[in-house]
């Protein structure tokens, strides 16, 4: 569900594992292997939740960060 009241995004299994296998390709290409640390910084969307899956599924580890922290709070987190 998004902010506003009666917003909606449908996502079926099919288009949610196409996209993941899409983003774990794309992070194979930037360099990203088995366990490695990837920091996933944006708001909670089907986006997000895919970045996580193929972040798994390429054996990955993964941090979440949401909006609302300041600059020098999200370095430190993604240092951690």
């Amino acid at each position: 569900e998004k902010d506003e009241p009666g917003e909606e995004v449908r996502v079926t299994y099919r288009e949610l594992l196409e996209l993941t296998c899409r983003l774990g390709n794309t992070l194979k290409r930037q360099g990203v292997k088995q366990g490695d640390t990837v920091t996933i910084y944006m708001p909670p969307c089907p986006l997000a939740v895919a970045s996580m899956l193929a972040c798994a599924r390429i054996g990955a580890v993964h941090a979440v960060v949401f909006a609302g922290f300041s600059a020098e709070s999200l370095a430190d987190r993604i240092r951690d």
